[in-house]
């Protein structure tokens, strides 16, 4: 049935458009006037007339024989555009909430901020304590005590950091703050045969006056780094290499490079101590050796574990 409409509708109009022309043809020619109008502004207006009944008549047609047409004109599209209105308006207060929440977010984001940078300017004053700054050393020995052991150890370290952070203050308390977690590991590893350094650490930065310090701890394996008599580290020169200009800077670099090799092999010391003045001794054997090629020899003078000082002399040799 649509299509014949549609048919119909294109044969109607195609039927009544050259009459419209005609007719606006015949009433320019006659110059007949409407409205005291030039005769070719009414045969125009005539023309357009013509145009508005063929689709006044389209429309006529579709509303006779076209039930849906009927139903999305007077149904469908009332009922739509009604829809659109109260969706509009409900789009209002929706509007405004968001923008509420917008300047709020804006506004929580400055006061975020604002805080972080407080807090940063904060946490950069009379800071006494560096995150990850060693605060306590000690051994611990397995042992049937170890809980009363590890005990005193805590307390040590409370009152020694307290001396560090509030000092002038009179009523001592706790500052130290543990995860229960990193206590119960240290119990349960401390508890098993062998000798233990325990290094109690920093987990953040702290100002002098702060009531509470957290920490975490490390345990490492209390052992033998370096035997007495054992060559740490070695290096070979020539003579140029080491002439009294330059001998102080080689001698410590090779110092450096022995402080890294007996990290590597697991102590916590940050640097070598030397005896004697081998500075002078090594100068005084060059002075009087005129050999091309030296070897310089780092030697330990005692056993040394984890925690220990390392204690060295220098020996120069010729090749």
């Amino acid at each position: 049935m649509a299509w014949i409409l549609i048919v119909f509708l294109i044969i109607l109009g195609g039927l009544i458009a050259p009459f419209g022309d005609l007719l606006g043809t015949k009433i320019g020619k006659a110059r007949f006037s409407i409205l005291k109008l030039r005769p070719k502004k009414t045969a125009t207006i005539i023309t357009i007339i013509t145009g508005g009944f063929i689709s006044a008549i389209s429309i006529g047609l579709l509303l006779l024989f076209s039930e849906e047409f009927r139903q999305r004109l007077f149904v469908d599209i009332p009922f739509l555009q009604k829809t659109l209105d109260e969706s509009k308006k409900a789009l209002v207060p929706l509007q405004e909430e968001t923008k509420m929440l917008e300047d709020k977010i804006i506004n929580k984001e400055k006061e975020l901020n604002k805080l972080k940078s407080n807090i940063k300017e904060f946490r950069s004053g009379n800071v006494v304590i560096k995150r990850g700054q060693t605060l306590f050393i000690a051994e611990v020995t397995s042992n049937p005590n170890i809980k009363l052991d590890l005990g005193k150890i805590y307390n040590s370290a409370d009152k020694y950091v307290q001396k560090i952070v509030i000092p002038n203050k009179k009523e001592k308390e706790n500052i130290l703050l543990w995860r229960p977690n990193d206590l119960s590991e240290i119990e349960g590893v401390t508890s098993k045969t062998g000798n233990w350094i325990l290094l109690i650490k920093s987990a953040t930065n702290v100002l002098k006056g702060d009531n509470f310090v957290f920490v975490y701890p490390e345990l490492l394996q209390n052992k033998i780094i370096v035997k007495e008599g054992e060559v740490i580290n070695s290096e070979i020169f020539g003579k140029n290499d080491i002439d009294n200009k330059n001998i102080n800077s080689k001698i410590k670099n090779l110092l450096r490079k022995t402080t890294d090799k007996i990290k590597l092999k697991g102590s916590i010391v940050n640097e070598i101590n030397t005896r004697g003045n081998f500075i002078k001794k090594i100068r005084d054997y060059l002075k009087i050796s005129q050999d091309i090629k030296y070897k310089l020899e780092v030697i330990s003078l005692k056993n040394s574990k984890t925690a220990e000082p390392i204690i060295v002399d220098l020996i120069i040799t010729k090749l």
